[in-house]
């Protein structure tokens, strides 16, 4: 599985992005699938995960109510909206497909990763 993230870029504070992230090769159907972010000098934490068929989804805390995760399984694409932007969501973001059909929080749950895409938040 080859995982592409894309849609970051560099946003002002209160704005909006959405990112994308593609699968090639295997699919996503049937697995999970997780957003992640790692900001600088600091771990690799999750950020939003959405189970196989797209009827559950999880947040952290930090982002619940600002961030909501989806996926088109038919498109072999998950995204995540990310809207009310703080300059301490500054990271980059990677997707995960999980080993399983339901996600975890914890990266070591996720075995196929993109290669991350920069999101700056900065006025």
């Amino acid at each position: 599985v080859q995982l592409q993230a894309s849609g970051g870029g560099l946003v002002q504070p209160g704005g909006s992005l959405r990112l994308s992230c593609a699968a090639s090769g295997r699919t996503f159907s049937g697995y999970a699938v997780g957003w992640f972010r790692q900001a600088p000098g600091k771990e690799r934490e999750f950020v939003a995960g959405i189970n196989w068929s797209g009827g559950s989804a999880y947040y952290a805390d930090s982002v619940k109510g600002r961030f909501t995760i989806s996926r088109d399984n038919a498109k072999n694409t998950v995204y995540l909206q990310m809207n009310s932007l703080k300059p301490e969501d500054t990271a980059v973001y990677y997707c995960a497909r999980d080993r399983t059909s339901w996600p975890t929080s914890t990266a070591l749950g996720y075995n196929y990763w993109g290669q991350g895409t920069q999101v700056t938040v900065s006025s």
